[in-house]
């Protein structure tokens, strides 16, 4: 069954036992399985790599957004506490 799949592409001693040696052809097979394992292990390597840097930078975000929002409230208290010092002062000049 497996001799008759790659008869078309040639013969593969690594398969068959009544072939011939074609060692160019099995070194091609062998070349192309290899790549395209590796291939996808790069390949997954990277889009791993990207994801975690993804996550890393929405996390970054995350955080500034939540310092943002505390700045937000702190100058809001600043604006008020200074709202009430400017009216204590002119209480205390109209005295």
């Amino acid at each position: 069954m497996r001799s008759e799949i790659f008869a078309a592409w040639g013969c593969l001693p690594e398969l068959g036992k009544d072939c011939m040696d074609i060692t160019n052809a099995s070194s091609t097979y062998l070349g192309i399985a290899m790549g395209g394992i590796i291939g996808a292990i790069i390949s997954w390597w990277i889009y791993n790599r990207q994801k975690r840097t993804s996550e890393k930078q929405d996390e970054g975000l995350r955080r500034i957004k939540e310092l943002e929002e505390r700045h937000e409230v702190i100058l809001e208290t600043i604006e008020q506490f200074e709202k009430n010092q400017a009216k204590l002062l002119n209480d205390i000049l109209n005295l």
